[in-house]
């Protein structure tokens, strides 16, 4: 057997000795982490994520609005959302931030890991709020006939 690395496929030989090698060797590891890069790329997945709750919120809140004030939920819904949509606003500009700062600066470390810290808090909160924005509806049920 061969010190290559191989793979398994459709077309393998199953009988015989012969196996087809990699399609794509792995890649060496070129160098050491760029911690900005790995931040940047970490911080834009939050970033996305949160947008997508935003408009999960924004459209929540449509509805709501459109359902009028005579909704059981209408104050409570409508306060949840709002604290929800201004800490979701709040956790994008603390990225934002996040993302222009230098990781390398040693200086900037105590601030990132406090706003690093600060924006998880809000983030837990957005879920909590999110949880009961979900428990109380935003559809009126169904009337019982």
């Amino acid at each position: 057997m061969a010190t290559e690395n191989f793979e398994m496929n459709g077309d393998a030989d199953r009988n015989g000795d012969t196996e087809a090698p990699l399609r794509h060797p792995v890649r060496e590891h070129v160098g050491p982490l760029n911690m900005n890069n790995y931040a940047n790329k970490k911080s834009a997945a939050e970033s996305m994520l949160d947008v997508a709750l935003l408009m999960a919120n924004a459209s929540q809140l449509k509805a709501v609005l459109a359902e009028g004030p005579d909704f059981t939920y209408y104050v409570p819904i409508i306060t949840l959302i709002s604290i929800s949509i201004i800490l979701q606003i709040l956790v994008g500009i603390m990225l934002i931030f996040i993302v222009k700062w230098n990781l390398n600066d040693e200086r900037m470390h105590y601030r990132l890991n406090v706003m690093e810290n600060i924006a998880t808090a809000f983030v837990f909160v957005i879920v909590v709020v999110n949880i009961f924005i979900t428990a109380f509806g935003v559809q009126r049920p169904n009337p019982v006939s």
